[in-house]
């Protein structure tokens, strides 16, 4: 029997060896970002913000509970979409914000530099790297998940 047309692939399962490697493209971001001084936070925020742009629910509801372990307030977390209108975040994390966020909708060639030069008033070289690769990363993984259309599993709240 066919699957009906509409059916998605599980591209992650189909194809592991290109998820594995992403999957280690990832830990190898998190150590950078270790390495440059990038507190888990300020990578959550990252993750839940990019997430948000491409509409990942599977990303969002795995890195929004990631955020609140790693020290991210659900009132942070409330207002993300709109930091930029919040007094809520501090400078490192509105930079990395800035950098998610161009790095995910890559504007014109004039505002990305406004953009990546606001960032780098807060961040060291090794800092915007890290924030690129996680933004582009966690990028990855929203196609994946969307195009697999993965899940996301009804949780009980205590």
């Amino acid at each position: 029997m066919q699957p009906p047309p509409d059916a998605r692939i599980w591209i992650d399962k189909q194809t592991p060896e290109p998820f594995h490697a992403l999957g280690a493209v990832a830990v190898a971001v998190q150590h950078a970002a270790e390495a440059a001084g990038l507190d888990r936070d300020v990578m959550e925020l990252v993750n839940v913000r990019v997430s948000q742009i491409n509409g990942c629910p599977f990303c969002l509801n795995l890195h929004s509970r990631a955020a609140i372990a790693a020290g991210v307030t659900q009132q942070q977390l409330d207002v993300l979409p709109a930091w930029r209108r919040s007094d809520l975040f501090t400078p490192l994390q509105r930079a990395a914000l800035v950098l998610a966020e161009t790095t995910t909708t890559l504007p014109d060639e004039e505002n990305l530099t406004r953009e990546y030069a606001l960032a780098r008033q807060h961040m060291s070289d090794d800092q915007v790297s890290v924030v690129i690769w996680a933004a582009t990363t966690i990028g990855a993984f929203n196609r994946v998940s969307i195009m697999s259309r993965h899940p996301v599993r009804v949780r009980k709240e205590n």
